[in-house]
């Protein structure tokens, strides 16, 4: 969860989620609206990082990570079910390499692990209901937790979308695989 008004819903509390609002405000540099994040946020909380943004969750993990050191408790992988992780790539032809695939969250952990971040870790969301869920269980896929918001909600299919910011200012700042869609049915709120 990523606010105590989600965790309300749960019985839990919320664990400090760097949006992908926040790294587009800070015109695309996850690293430091992490760090921002982090100033304002008290030390209690359990720090998370979208790191897919650059659409290059490994790079992106590492310098998070080198970054926030102790203060980071994980990093969460929500590549879209459309994209292609850049550490995938290469292993493209061998499974289906979109969106969170067990081969991602296997670069992310080997990658972290390798650069001693062995304590933070992963969250895996986008597109996670129990059939993906038993599926990374069963591969043993290295997850210490899984975001399904969307499964959560009856007929998510006909009600799931996201509100990107994909402009700042004037300039395009949105994650790799968002872009401005100019709608006619909206009216700019000034």
């Amino acid at each position: 969860m990523s606010t105590d008004v989600q965790g309300a819903w749960w019985g839990g509390e919320g664990i400090g989620t760097v949006p992908h609002a926040a790294i587009a405000a800070y015109g695309g540099d996850t690293t430091l609206a992490a760090a921002k994040f982090a100033e304002h946020l008290p030390e209690s909380v359990q720090l998370v990082v979208l790191v897919d943004f650059e659409n290059d969750s490994v790079k992106t993990a590492l310098e998070v990570a080198g970054a926030l050191g102790p203060r980071l408790y994980g990093v969460r992988l929500d590549t879209s079910g459309t994209l292609v992780d850049k550490s995938v790539i290469p292993a493209m032809g061998q499974f289906d390499p979109r969106g969170v695939n067990p081969q991602l969250v296997h670069n992310v952990r080997n990658a972290l692990d390798k650069a001693g971040f062995e304590s933070v870790r992963i969250v895996a969301s986008g597109g996670f209901g129990a059939d993906k869920i038993r599926t990374f269980e069963a591969l043993d896929v290295p997850v210490d937790a899984y975001g399904v918001g969307s499964s959560l909600v009856a007929n998510h299919g006909d009600f799931d979308f996201t509100a990107d910011i994909v402009c700042t200012n004037g300039t395009p700042c949105a994650k790799v695989g968002r872009t401005y869609k100019p709608n006619p049915l909206l009216d700019e709120v000034s």
